[in-house]
């Protein structure tokens, strides 16, 4: 249920702003989305299995190396699922979860109820394998006031100009480190219409 609850993407009941599918798949039904399931079945970086240690050798078998210790896996989880039978737990993620759910919104449909992972009634487990990518780099550009773009020297690049986040506009920039999303646009109009004047400029 975790992965049917994690991302509006995997949801077409929700893109799609189906109200009673999202009552019927979402709040009410059993099985994951279609997409999720998909997943599941076919993707080549999603392993499923009953018992942990079998979860463990699949999941080794993604890599070709034993990266991963079964006995130790377990110790890790059996640590957890011990904190979320304690009602006093201090455990951040538990609390997480726990806090989460107070509103009944994210508890009907976006917080999963919390489970032992090892309850067989639960299963079946799944692990995936993850890639470790950059999907944006708040500001990886050096640029002047014309927003031309830098070079290592400190001079400009002739012709390449750099507008938006990668400018320096998200997560920084004129509103500062604390910047919301929703923020980052003013920015990002900000240094297009400087790069844009810059770049008139110098073809005219």
């Amino acid at each position: 249920k975790e992965f049917a609850l994690s991302g509006s993407e995997q949801n077409p009941d929700i893109t799609a702003k189906d109200r009673k599918a999202v009552l019927r798949d979402r709040l009410l039904g059993k099985g994951a989305p279609a997409p999720v399931q998909a997943f599941l079945d076919h993707g080549a970086d999603f392993v499923t299995a009953r018992t942990l240690e079998d979860l463990v050798g699949k999941m080794n078998g993604l890599t070709g190396k034993s990266l991963l210790d079964a006995a130790e896996v377990r110790r890790q989880i059996e640590a957890r699922d011990l904190q979320l039978a304690n009602p006093y737990s201090k455990d951040s993620q538990i609390q997480g979860i726990r806090n989460a759910r107070r509103y009944i919104g994210d508890r009907l449909g976006r917080v999963a109820s919390p489970h032992r992972i090892l309850d067989p009634e639960a299963g079946p487990l799944i692990g995936v394998r993850l890639s470790v990518l950059t999907r944006k780099t708040l500001g990886g550009i050096q640029t002047d006031l014309d927003s031309r773009a830098l070079g290592p020297d400190g001079t400009p690049v002739g012709g390449l100009y750099a507008a938006g986040e990668v400018a320096g506009f998200g997560g920084g920039g004129v509103h500062g480190y604390n910047a919301l999303e929703g923020t980052f646009l003013g920015g990002c109009l900000f240094s297009g219409r400087a790069a844009g004047r810059a770049a008139a400029r110098e073809t005219a």
